[in-house]
């Protein structure tokens, strides 16, 4: 059983599926969905960093009437998003946030997404310039399992959440809760609220979010 999950998406590669079965998927995918919903004011303008096929935008459409766009690399689930009556576009993260001005949105989403971004300090800072606020939900790479699996064997877990082997893996930047919080020190970025989920993606992790947090969901603002 997989205890923690991931949706890799690059700014310039297409979103893979997980392997998870789709029940728990759904399961789990709710918890943070719901999460995010409840820091979004209705009638936000809302962007949406490697949106998939639109599930979260169209969630957020339904229970916050926000206006969403999302931008995705592969075009096949950017019709998804259009099919669905969510404004999608079809191209490169960091090139989108460019065009709009400052803070033109009232959040960016980056949900699942960090490890694979080709550059995901320059994403978080372009995206914090763009919107007022920033969400970013990631796997924690230093949860306990991944560090047993790395003790016991010397290689890194096999699971539904980390299928491939290490030559065929897409995950570029793997990230732990520690060195997010350090990342957002340094960049003198500040944490409005947070919320670590453990290995199951749905109860609340309340001890050493490090090493038993599976799932961290931020809120992020710029410092001034």
């Amino acid at each position: 059983m997989a205890d923690v999950a991931e949706s890799p998406v690059q700014n310039r590669v297409a979103p893979v599926e997980s392997g998870i079965a789709p029940r728990r998927q759904t399961d789990r995918r709710s918890v943070d969905m719901q999460i995010i919903s409840d820091w979004i004011e209705p009638g936000s303008r809302v962007l949406d960093l490697g949106c998939g096929r639109g599930v979260l935008l169209e969630y957020l459409m339904r229970k916050k009437s926000v206006f969403g766009v999302g931008v995705d690399i592969d075009p096949i689930k950017v019709l998804g998003c259009l099919r669905k009556g969510v404004n999608a576009y079809h191209g490169d993260l960091f090139e989108l946030m460019k065009s709009f001005p400052d803070k033109f949105f009232d959040r960016t989403i980056c949900s699942r997404t960090l490890q694979e971004l080709n550059n995901p300090a320059a994403i978080v800072l372009e995206a914090l310039r763009v919107s007022r606020f920033v969400t970013v939900g990631f796997v924690n790479y230093a949860f306990w399992k991944n560090r047993l699996s790395l003790l016991r064997s010397g290689s890194r877990i096999r699971n539904e959440v980390y299928p491939a082997e290490w030559y065929a893996s897409r995950t570029a930047h793997p990230v732990s809760v520690a060195e997010f919080e350090h990342y957002c020190l340094v960049e003198n970025i500040r944490i409005v609220r947070k919320v670590y989920l453990a290995g199951d993606w749905k109860s609340r992790c309340n001890f050493l979010p490090n090493l038993f947090c599976g799932h961290a969901i931020y809120d992020l603002q710029k410092e001034t």
